[in-house]
Parts: C-alpha cells; structure tokens; sequence
C-alpha cells in the first residue's frame, strides 16, 4: 500500500514537476498517435497515393523531354 502512497506524492509535490509530466506525457501521445495514424493511412491508401506513383509520371515527362 505504501508504494501506491508514494506515487502521488512525488509527482504532485511541486507544480513544475507536474506540469511538466502533462507536457511531456501530451508531447509523446501527439507523436505515437500521429505516427500511427499515418500508418494506417498509409497502408489503406496503399498505391494510390503520389509517393506510390510520382515514379510513372517521372518517367513519362524525361522520355517525352528526349
């Protein structure tokens, strides 16, 4: 019971030290949420996206230019 007590006791002590687990706690969930969402947009959108085709129109521009 008393590691349960402690917890608490030492984040919340000071206000600095508080704010700062909100701020790097936010910092790290906005980076692995937006980094999973752009996976999974990714895999849905698989092949339809530019980076996926920019290669075909690339191609087609330098053989049109020769």
């Amino acid at each position: 019971m008393s590691g349960l007590t402690l917890y608490p006791s030492v984040l919340f002590r000071r206000n600095a030290v508080y704010l700062s687990s909100i701020f790097v706690g936010a910092f790290a969930f906005e980076m692995a949420f937006d980094s999973a969402s752009n996976k999974i947009f990714d895999a849905i959108n698989s092949g339809r996206q530019w980076k996926d085709i920019r290669h075909q129109y690339i191609q087609k521009a330098e053989e049109e230019e020769e």
